[in-house]
């Protein structure tokens, strides 16, 4: 599972995992793929990211970089823009708590959606 992830680009959910998986382990539950998922987590070898409704996303990127989330198909892409490490102590000094990391994620329209987007538009006049 772990090197699954590390060969995909994408942010697979527990769902995409297990399918992907299920041929070459017949015997595999979709309860064992989230369990294993919880226990890399736990070890900091994966991230889990939590997107509110939808499913929860993996990847075994562990550097720090921030993610751009489509609001339309739900895709998930890395972001590396450099990393402001000095909100952390911003924070720290806002709140008094004690700041390891931050996540921050921006959402939109992926460049996909935007241009079916704009033909749609376009057919419509």
């Amino acid at each position: 599972m772990l090197e699954l992830l590390e060969q995909t680009e994408i942010h697979p959910t527990a769902d995409w995992l297990y399918h992907k998986l299920k041929n070459e382990f017949p015997s595999l539950s979709l309860g064992t793929v989230y369990r294993n998922l919880n226990i890399l987590a736990e070890q900091h070898l994966i991230q889990k990211l939590p997107f509110g409704s939808t499913h929860d996303r993996y990847e075994a990127q562990k550097s720090p970089h921030y993610h751009l989330v489509c609001e339309t198909c739900g895709c998930v892409q890395d972001f590396n823009m450099p990393h402001y490490t000095e909100i952390n102590e911003q924070a720290r000094k806002m709140s008094g708590f004690d700041i390891s990391r931050h996540r921050i994620d921006f959402f939109g329209t992926c460049e996909k959606c935007h241009s079916k987007k704009k033909k749609r538009k376009g057919v419509l006049k």
